[in-house]
């Protein structure tokens, strides 16, 4: 499946999973929380990419958990656990041919995760930064891509997002945004019809005769 021929006015990234591959310490860090609350593993592992890690635990904790707290705790345990981050192939070099003020970053994840794992993995930080704490509604609401694309000051249907998870390009499509797959981290072919991209290397930018960002490869 062929990437957009289109050109657009931004491009809307997700974090993990998309420009950060987190999943070493993702899967530490749940399956120890899974461990100390008696929560099967499997079904935990297989809903929480994409989505903000309180609703995940209001769904999987057992009763009578308080969801805030043990968010807090969550988040500080991923804060302070960056072995094995790395960038996503090719994503820092990619992300600084695009020009400032023309991609936002949009994930799931609290802020003071989301610029740890930027800085451990080498991935600039964008003017825009929409993360968990910046919406009502996490993914796969379309609320943060929509926020993503009022901060840059472009429509969202002259976005493209690019996203690892069911969740993220739900969002995208509720928003109206084009998207691509990112499928680094994935171990099995996702059901999408968006087309994928294993990362970014060998993929440029051209800023066509309008301003806008069209891909390329090379």
């Amino acid at each position: 499946m062929s990437l957009p021929s289109r050109s657009f006015a931004a491009f809307l990234f997700d974090m993990d999973g998309t420009l950060v591959n987190s999943m070493a310490v993702v899967d530490r860090v749940w399956r120890a929380w899974a461990a100390r609350h008696g929560v099967e593993t499997d079904p935990l592992m297989a809903a929480l990419h994409g989505v903000r890690a309180i609703e995940t635990i209001r769904r999987f904790a057992p009763a009578g958990v308080d969801a805030e707290a043990e968010t807090e705790a969550l988040t500080q345990a991923e804060i302070d656990d960056i072995e094995g981050l790395a960038e996503v192939g090719g994503a820092a070099a990619f992300l600084a041919r695009i020009p400032a003020g023309r991609w936002a970053l949009v994930t799931s994840a609290p802020r003071a995760l989301a610029l740890r794992r930027l800085e451990a993995a080498g991935i600039p930080r964008p003017e825009v930064v929409i993360t968990a704490e910046d919406v009502a509604h996490g993914k796969p609401a379309p609320d943060c891509f929509l926020l993503g694309a009022e901060r840059l000051g472009v429509e969202i249907a002259d976005c493209l997002v690019w996203e690892d998870s069911l969740a993220g390009l739900a969002a995208a499509d509720a928003a109206g945004a084009a998207a691509v797959v990112v499928t680094e981290t994935h171990h099995e072919v996702m059901d999408t019809p968006h087309p994928p991209r294993v990362d970014y290397r060998g993929l440029d930018v051209e800023i066509d005769m309008h301003g806008w960002l069209k891909l390329v490869t090379r």
